[in-house]
């Protein structure tokens, strides 16, 4: 398998852009950066953070970086560390790209191959092997490393087996486990992290981003950014696949139908359903899906001060659209009822929350 190839086929990487162990380039998060730098200052780094936040912000590139730096024996010691800056031509960063170093392990879903299709958790058989660089100690006397990418794709059984390493940890031992629900992340994992959660971007720190790529993001119109930053989430991935003008113009016209409920404008929204129930549609099915829930999201925040009561019908109806997306995608149902009632359902809370 290429190279080209085999970054496409990383289950947590984006085609087009480098791989978070592979990406120098760092914006944004300084206190969560900070928090870092002052344990190792300090020489009292706790031994296990629970990176949390959402996709495409940033949190396994700040796994990478860390272990670059603890990994790298001159940044590690050194007492006024200032930065996580590793040269890219750096031992310790060569090996960790190419996930060589010997204290390095990295548990997260298999990738692709040419026979096999990348897995969709990370089974317990693969973290009692890749923890079993902590029975011994570095052949350097410095940190060994465990980056979780990510927590959600961990089974109940692995992530038992990585708490057991976790509530006796050797010395000199390092977890960084990244999540984009660290709520949901077993209570005996949570209780023994440093929780550390990362905020969306700033626009400046995703134009910034994307500009540090190079072609083709750096030449993509900057009219098209600026409308995939509205939609973006303070999320660098999530702008990145918005950076298509249809993609865009789609959002546009769903946020449209939600901005005018309760009305509902019945000749477009049957024209929707239509057109999300055929079967090259799934894209746009849960482009709309995102959109929808971020919609809600918003008229949420906008109303928080008006009381748990007056927001209920709009949390319930959210609850009702996720429950039934998932009955949809496994028993392969007709998207279009879904879609209809979805609207109608919305309009009815959207008069009760007034």
């Amino acid at each position: 398998m290429s190279r080209d190839s085999q970054e496409a086929a990383e289950p947590d990487g984006f085609d087009g852009a480098p791989h978070p162990r592979e990406q120098f380039a760092f914006f944004g998060h300084e206190e969560g950066e900070g928090a870092f730098l002052e344990g190792l200052r300090s020489g009292r780094l706790h031994h296990a953070w629970l990176i949390g936040g959402a996709q495409g912000i940033g949190k396994a590139t700040l796994a990478y970086r860390v272990a670059r730096t603890v990994l790298d024996p001159r940044k590690s010691r050194d007492p006024h560390i200032a930065s996580l800056d590793v040269a890219p031509d750096a031992g310790a960063s060569r090996q960790v790209a190419a996930l060589s170093h010997p204290n390095l392990s990295v548990l997260r879903r298999a990738p692709a191959t040419d026979k096999k299709s990348a897995s969709s958790t990370i089974p317990v058989d693969a973290v009692r092997r890749a923890l079993g660089m902590f029975g011994s100690t570095a052949a350097d006397g410095g940190y060994r490393v465990c980056i979780v990418d990510s927590a959600e794709d961990l089974t109940i059984s692995s992530a038992n087996a990585l708490l057991k390493v976790i509530e006796e940890p050797p010395p000199r031992s390092l977890f960084l486990i990244v999540s984009h629900a660290p709520q949901r992340v077993l209570p005996t994992i949570r209780s023994r992290c440093r929780r550390l959660l990362l905020r969306p971007l700033e626009d400046r720190d995703i134009r910034a981003a994307i500009a540090s790529l190079g072609s083709p993001w750096s030449g993509i119109p900057a009219d098209t950014v600026e409308q995939a930053l509205r939609y973006g989430e303070g999320s660098v991935r999530r702008t990145l696949e918005l950076l298509d003008a249809d993609k865009v113009s789609f959002i546009g016209q769903v946020t449209r139908l939600l901005d005018g409920l309760p009305k509902t404008d019945t000749k477009q929204v049957f024209a929707l359903a239509e057109a999300l129930s055929k079967r090259d549609a799934d894209d746009s099915y849960e482009l709309t899906l995102e959109t929808v829930q971020r919609w809600v999201s918003e008229r949420l925040h906008e109303r928080a001060g008006l009381g748990a009561s007056r927001l209920a019908p709009l949390v319930e109806v959210c609850e009702k659209i996720a429950r039934t997306a998932r009955e949809i995608d496994v028993f392969n149902l007709d998207r279009r009822p879904f879609i209809l009632t979805l609207f109608d359902d919305l309009a009815d809370a959207v008069r009760r929350a007034a």
